[in-house]
């Protein structure tokens, strides 16, 4: 685990000192092809962001769900070797709890890619706090604690989107249920249609200093924040949607550490 402080990953720009400048005459800008721009490199540096300050307390367990064990390691076991094993993430920041005593047990605690913080009472105060020490050119990819079935295909396409969503873009799902709107009794009010309904699920990605700006601003508005692209959608941005895999479940309650068992499962297989 790296120490505490602004990471250094060896990004900056630099120049090619074999290259001469020569003055070129441009009248009018030039329209991009998509396919010019698919073939454009993306240089930039991920760091993957996972806030695990939350205490988890619908799951009636006596530690936060993130630690609770399945197929042999912790929840946020499993979601960090995902992460550090990718090879286009170079660095993990994970936000902890201040009163944290768990996670220096596990394994994944003295990776050399990983680092901890301190994170806040709330998903964006722990995001904003690994934020500070990434570098500013890079793009965050922030992904839930309780997420341990995210595959590296997945990563792979939303990394693959910035191309075409450089404004950044999150994993998420359309809506395949009927969706009802109850009201105060917990009677149905209305069936919602599902068109272009989506579920917003994680990582999210997008470029780290206009994210911490957004994040900032937002809470300072007063904003409801509830994850990244919530933010970036306060912001006037419409960040883009990557179809995920359905196996990419949150751990939330007792019923879904079976399902997570059994998709780690055939995942190893």
């Amino acid at each position: 685990m790296s120490e505490l402080g602004h990471l250094d990953l060896g990004l900056s720009e630099q120049s090619n000192p074999g290259s001469q400048s020569e003055p070129v005459m441009q009248t009018e800008p030039v329209m991009q092809t998509e396919l010019q721009r698919q073939a454009e490199p993306i240089t930039q540096a991920v760091v993957a962001i996972v806030p695990a300050a939350g205490i988890g307390s619908r799951m009636g367990a006596d530690r936060p769900k993130q630690y609770l064990e399945v197929c042999g390691q912790s929840i946020l076991g499993h979601t960090l070797d995902k992460l550090l094993s990718h090879p286009h993430i170079s660095h993990v920041i994970v936000a902890l709890h201040p009163n944290d005593t768990i996670f220096n047990t596990l394994p994944q605690a003295v990776h050399p890619k990983l680092t901890t913080v301190l994170g806040g009472g709330e998903r964006a105060d722990s995001v904003l706090a690994a934020l500070q020490i990434a570098p500013e050119h890079s793009w965050a990819l922030v992904h839930d604690a309780a997420r341990p079935c995210l595959t590296a295909t997945d990563i792979d396409k939303l990394l693959a989107s910035r191309v075409q969503f450089p404004q950044g873009a999150i994993l998420a799902m359309p809506v395949r249920d009927t969706m009802k709107r109850a009201n105060k009794q917990g009677e149905i009010s209305a069936t919602v249609c599902r068109d272009n309904l989506w579920h917003a699920l994680t990582p999210q990605l997008f470029q780290a200093a206009q994210l911490k700006n957004y994040l900032n601003a937002a809470l300072a508005a007063g904003a409801v924040v509830t994850d990244e692209a919530s933010a970036m959608e306060w912001a006037g941005i419409s960040p883009g949607l990557v179809s995920g895999r359905a196996d990419n479940i949150k751990v939330t309650h007792p019923d879904d550490l079976g399902l997570a068992e059994l998709f780690l499962m055939r995942a190893a297989k």
